[in-house]
């Protein structure tokens, strides 16, 4: 099995895993990966991740250009930005999970710092996380916002929208996507409770002794 075509099934079975466990839903949600030859896969326009066919991933070659598979997302602004902005970039998944959403709603999140300290793994795997506002779903200016950023964030969360994370590789990407829904969910969860969260002198701790990559 060559390098692309386990990078293929591993893009399908990890979107598969994350929209049977309602994390996206219906034809929700995009997922994209570095080839080895500095191309990319993507998943196509209109499809779900429950059912991502490997063979008909949008291939895209290092210039950029389409040259197999399916028409790619209309995201794409939005995955390109992080790759020409973050050299470390190797995958971005972008997803509609209900409780980030749910919490980009409230008046009172900061737009700076969108997932508050609740545990240290939303701090290990994201940093912090910049939200941005409300723009039509595919809309170019959706990238042109990441590119603002210059690459000093590896999340973003779309206001009324969704997540879109990059990661190393599409493992990576998905896990912290995923631990950005469950700070968010935990974040729901515990409104108007005055949870005790993670003071600044813990938060500094997990920053230093995970090396976590931390803008303010």
């Amino acid at each position: 099995m060559s390098d692309e075509t386990r990078l293929r099934e591993q893009i399908c079975l990890l979107a598969r895993s994350i929209f049977e466990r309602g994390l996206t839903g219906g034809s929700t949600g995009n997922i994209s990966a570095r080839t080895a030859d500095g191309g990319l896969l993507v998943s196509p326009t209109g499809t779900s991740f429950g059912r991502l066919d490997p063979a008909r991933l949008s291939r895209f070659d290092a210039g950029g250009v389409l040259i197999d598979g399916d028409p790619p997302t209309k995201e794409m602004p939005l995955h390109t930005a992080f790759y020409d902005t973050r050299s470390t970039a190797g995958a971005v998944v972008h997803l509609h999970s209900c409780h980030s959403v749910a919490l980009s709603m409230m008046p009172d999140v900061d737009e700076d710092d969108f997932l508050p300290p609740l545990t240290p793994y939303g701090l290990m795997k994201l940093g912090r996380v910049k939200l941005l506002p409300f723009f039509l779903p595919g809309d170019p200016a959706m990238g042109q916002a990441v590119r603002g950023l210059a690459g000093k964030r590896s999340a973003v969360m779309l206001a009324n929208h969704g997540p879109v994370v990059a990661g190393r590789d599409v493992e990576a990407a998905c896990n912290a996507v995923e631990e950005l829904e469950a700070t968010a969910r935990l974040a729901m969860l515990t409104r108007g409770l005055s949870p005790r969260m993670l003071t600044d002198a813990e938060v500094q701790a997990v920053v230093t002794a995970f090396d976590v990559e931390w803008e303010e």
